[in-house]
């Protein structure tokens, strides 16, 4: 397991923002991972909450942080022995997206862009097994990595005042769906009939940091039977437990 070198921020009276290299990578997201929970389970009184994005943890506390070194010695003693699970899981979860021109606003600019067909897209995009790198920015948005570098594609200069909720989409190295109607600065190629986020169930998000996500492709007709599905309390996200 590799030992990264890691900075530590005193970010707010009551926070640390621990950080690893800046890219994202699958290796320091495990890494990040591995420590958010020996944090967690280190079971320290005096820390609230824990939370993770692509290559760093914010580490919340109860009250304000008297002495800001002494929290660093502590992190870094509890970074310095952790360990890997050996029998770590994951799920994969499969995500029905219809990529029809009624929901893939941005496939003929990212077509002309790329010189890549509409199906090519849709294939390059749906073929990859993604990982889940951490949920933010809305409630249920899964910040997803292994894109295709063929399908990188630059953030809109101008974000849409409001996109569909489910809406699939392309910022960058990233591809993510957008769980509500929100703004948007992302590439809308499809949309996904799935409830991303629902706040009266114990999990609000079904998936979690670490899963996999694999994108099913979907005509029309079977997305409106899906969302009746939905409706009718008929419908159930095929997944599976993998090794992780």
């Amino acid at each position: 397991m590799t030992d990264y070198k890691l900075t530590y921020h005193h970010y707010s009276e009551r926070s640390i923002l621990v950080q690893w290299p800046q890219k994202i990578d699958e290796n320091i997201l495990d890494d990040v991972l591995i420590f958010k929970n020996h944090i967690i389970n280190s079971e320290i009184k005096s820390i609230l909450q824990v939370n993770n994005a692509y290559n760093s943890i914010l580490i919340i506390y109860v009250s304000t942080i008297d002495n800001i070194n002494d929290e660093f010695l502590v992190l870094k003693s509890l970074y310095s022995t952790r360990v890997r699970l050996i029998n770590s899981t994951c799920k994969l979860w499969k995500i029905p997206v219809c990529y029809d021109d009624a929901f893939g606003i941005d496939l003929d600019e990212i077509s002309k862009a790329k010189q890549l067909s509409k199906s090519e897209i849709i294939r390059l995009h749906s073929e990859v097994i993604y990982t889940v790198f951490f949920i933010g920015f809305l409630p249920g948005f899964l910040y997803l990595g292994g894109l295709d570098k063929r399908l990188f594609f630059p953030r809109k200069e101008s974000p849409r005042s409001e996109v569909k909720k489910g809406s699939v989409a392309i910022g960058n190295e990233q591809t993510g769906i957008y769980p509500h109607a929100s703004p948007a600065g992302w590439n809308i190629i499809g949309n996904s009939p799935l409830d991303f986020f629902n706040a009266k169930v114990n999990d609000p998000c079904f998936a979690q940091a670490g899963d996999k996500i694999q994108f099913i492709p979907i005509d029309i007709n079977t997305y409106h039977n899906i969302k009746e599905d939905i409706q009718s309390e008929m419908f159930s996200i095929e997944n599976k437990v993998i090794d992780g």
